[in-house]
């Protein structure tokens, strides 16, 4: 049984998009109004395709429950996540101003690396040099927009990893899916209001997770995706002998990526200089993987090594790879 069938029973107006195996996300916009899925990396409108506002808002809500979350007004936001990694998104109303808005990305089959080449995302001789990479326990940053195809580069890479290394997997929302004997996956934590009588729980963050994670004798540090704070553990964990490491982040280049790194760095306030930032980030990361959209496909549009931090210029000095996509 797919862990889709969880929530197909609230969404019967959508199953058949839902099931169909060449939809990789279905979004219902406007309360309802408006349907469109995602085929091959290209979305498109379902015409004639509409669910009733109040049906819709009740399904978000079964789905919260059936995967042990909530949603209401509140708390409109939910971020979900089934067996299989697929996500559910959801927004209620005043937050999201049309009315209800479900998101569910599917996650239904892990491509491996021999299969990102078969469908063009890479060549052959890129996904040897990337698995090369890998056994030789560089730090990778792969980069890339939304619904680029950051997370299932990380996971045919990460599925490259010998067997004998111990895996510590951290993300904001578990969906990453590794197949490895000893793997340790550690998920952030929202902070939630009290029910009754009970206490409130803070959050647990990536950082403090990264944080925990030193302690818990990992060869290789994951990051499902750096997007604040934690940068600076990240780079303190990197930085003091833990190798291999990979993990991805929102950007339109493999430059940038490095540039919205040190931000990310910045937001840590630590007081940590300009110029020390990126010299930290230079020793840390080896690799910039920069994937995205090219022609309705995803590629790998960009590898870069990077060679050191030029303090004089205020650079990065980085060495292209090529691509040949």
């Amino acid at each position: 049984m797919s862990s889709l069938d969880r929530i197909l029973p609230f969404l019967r107006p959508i199953e058949d998009l839902l099931v169909d195996p060449e939809v990789t996300e279905v979004m219902v916009n406007a309360g309802g109004r408006r349907v469109f899925v995602e085929r091959a990396g290209v979305v498109e409108p379902v015409p004639d395709r509409t669910l009733e506002v109040r049906n819709l808002a009740v399904a978000i809500k079964n789905i919260a429950r059936a995967c042990g979350d909530e949603i209401s007004d509140h708390q409109p936001v939910l971020d979900a996540r089934l067996e299989d990694g697929s996500r559910v998104a959801a927004m209620f109303p005043p937050c999201s101003v049309d009315g209800p808005t479900l998101t569910v990305r599917k996650f239904t089959h892990r491509y491996s690396l021999d299969e990102l080449v078969s469908v063009g995302t890479l060549t052959p001789e890129l996904a040897q040099a990337l698995r090369r990479a890998v056994a030789d326990r560089r730090n990778i940053l792969i980069s890339g927009g939304t619904g680029t195809g950051k997370t299932t580069l990380l996971n045919a890479l990460a599925a490259t990893i010998p067997a004998s290394d111990r895996i510590v997997l951290i993300e904001e929302t578990s969906e990453i899916l590794i197949d490895k004997p000893n793997l340790v996956r550690f998920e952030a934590r929202r902070a939630q209001a009290p029910l009754g009588q009970e206490a409130p729980l803070p959050a647990v963050t990536i950082s403090d997770l990264l944080r925990a994670t030193l302690r818990h004798r990992p060869d290789r540090i994951l990051v499902g995706e750096v997007r604040g704070p934690e940068a600076f553990d990240l780079l303190q964990g990197l930085n003091t002998g833990h190798l291999g490491s990979l993990s991805t982040i929102h950007a339109n280049s493999a430059e940038q990526a490095l540039t919205r790194l040190a931000h990310c760095v910045l937001t840590a306030n630590v007081g940590l200089p300009h110029r020390s930032t990126r010299e930290a980030i230079a020793l840390a990361i080896h690799l910039v993987v920069h994937i995205a959209r090219q022609e309705g496909r995803r590629a790998v549009s960009e590898v870069v090594g990077l060679r050191r931090y030029d303090a004089q210029n205020e650079q990065f000095v980085l060495e292209a790879w090529p691509t040949g996509v």
